[in-house]
């Protein structure tokens, strides 16, 4: 599945067909996503305490991963994914543009990789002596 997590997509086919709107969740297993905005249905909520309120709500329901297509940020046009490799990582690009699609992937920063050690833990006593020791010496 070419889809993933926070992408934009277009809506190719069905009752939101050109709409966009943005991937909420995945399902590779079922082959179906959620987006934002797109195939709302209606759904009662019961009251489950004194102070609630019953309601009727919208909420999104899955849709087809085959009727989306992933939305390039750089050229703004709905594209079919390309696999390539960069610096030794699988990443999906936009064959129209080139762009990279993928928004985590990044070089790792060396700032990252450094750990922060943590601070030294200085006794109380061995400050005050040095101090001490500093103020004979004068």
């Amino acid at each position: 599945m070419n889809v993933k997590i926070n992408d934009n997509v277009l809506v190719i086919t069905g009752k939101y067909a050109g709409k966009q709107g943005k991937v909420i969740s995945t399902s590779p297993k079922n082959g179906t996503v959620v987006v934002q905005g797109i195939n709302l249905h209606k759904k009662a909520k019961k009251a489950r305490k004194a102070n609630e309120v019953s309601q009727i709500v919208d909420i999104e329901a899955p849709i087809d991963v085959s009727n989306v297509m992933v939305v390039c940020d750089a050229c703004d046009k709905p594209v079919r994914i390309k696999h390539s490799v960069i610096d030794g990582k699988k990443v999906r690009v936009c064959p129209k543009c080139g762009a990279v699609l993928d928004k985590a992937y990044g070089k790792p920063s060396k700032a990252a990789a450094k750990k922060e050690e943590p601070k030294k833990r200085v006794r109380k006593r061995a400050k005050k002596e040095e101090a001490a020791e500093s103020g004979e010496n004068e």
